[in-house]
């Protein structure tokens, strides 16, 4: 979705520290498949693009500098996500008085065939993004989360709940969703 304009110097940096090593390949290949996911879940928890960014890098050196500690990490991708969570609300609360980004005005708006059926679609994804907000923000997480490609299991660990409450709150969420879409 987004590409950072110092996504190489920050590759660049972690390689540089010691070229060659498997741990910076490793960091390295996580934070290219994986930063566009994280930076999106920070957009999702109400931060600025700019403040998204600057906490995805520091999830990943962060995540580097734990295994460089000699830290074993069962599971990068839910660790990462868990701290880019705690991380973020951080950055939330002090931001409390800025608006949340909106992601409708961030996006170039695509081409569509009639005016009519522009309309009709702004209007179901409009339904929709309005569904999606009415949501509990616990619902709102685990959904996000979930469609980041975690499982239960790793979504339980990132926000700190059970997995049987991960899959009531998704459970919950799909059935509000699904009412809206069947409107």
């Amino acid at each position: 979705m987004s590409s950072f304009a110092s996504d190489e110097q920050f590759v660049g940096l972690i390689r540089k520290e010691q070229t060659g090593t498997a741990l910076q390949e490793q960091v390295s290949r996580l934070f290219e498949e994986a930063r566009d996911d994280v930076f999106r879940y920070l957009l999702t928890l109400g931060l600025y693009p700019a403040q998204a960014q600057e906490a995805t890098q520091e999830v990943f050196l962060r995540l580097y500098a734990t295994l460089r500690k000699g830290e074993d990490i069962q599971n990068p991708r839910a660790w990462i996500f868990r701290v880019a969570h705690n991380l973020g609300l951080k950055i939330r609360t002090r931001q409390h008085s800025e608006e949340p980004y909106n992601p409708e005005l961030g996006e170039a708006s695509s081409l569509r065939e009639t005016p009519e059926s522009e309309l009709l679609d702004r209007e179901r994804m409009t339904r929709f993004h309005s569904a999606v907000e009415a949501l509990s923000e616990q619902q709102r997480r685990c959904l996000y989360l979930r469609m980041e490609g975690l499982r239960y299991p790793e979504i339980a660990a990132t926000m700190g709940i059970s997995a049987s409450a991960v899959g009531e709150f998704l459970r919950r969420a799909i059935v509000r969703l699904k009412k809206v879409r069947d409107e």
